[in-house]
């Protein structure tokens, strides 16, 4: 299906976290993935590190984004590439909600600092 309105993306929750996926293999997609993240005020997702590269661009609010040990502050317009192999976590520490738009390959993968797999739905 070459067009995903928003009533057909789907939502998951995880960490605090909702990620609403409109690009999946479900949808069509044969080899990226898309969707929208919603952080809410003083969420702090843990570290992990992935297995494919991810853009994540910030369209609303802010968020501390650390990256292999460096920290960095956004702002609404700004990108994140994140590579393969990288670590990194995600803080609101705002009193509003972060709105994100992520894209990746399909089979993203999260390692866990403690070594447990996540395979997200919405990235599969």
């Amino acid at each position: 299906m070459p067009v995903i309105h928003p009533s057909a993306a789907v939502t998951h929750e995880i960490h605090g976290a909702r990620f609403v996926s409109y690009a999946t293999p479900l949808t069509g997609s044969k080899e990226l993935c898309a969707w929208r993240g919603e952080i809410p005020a003083g969420t702090k997702a843990p570290a992990h590190t992935v297995n494919r590269e991810e853009i994540l661009h910030l369209l609303a609010g802010a968020l501390l984004i650390t990256l292999d040990g460096d920290t960095h502050r956004l702002t609404p317009g700004d990108t994140v590439i994140v590579n393969p192999g990288a670590t990194l976590s995600v803080e609101n520490p705002t009193d509003e909600t972060a709105v994100t738009w992520v894209t990746t390959s399909i089979g993203l993968s999260a390692t866990m600092a403690d070594g447990t797999v996540i395979t997200p739905p919405w990235a599969n």
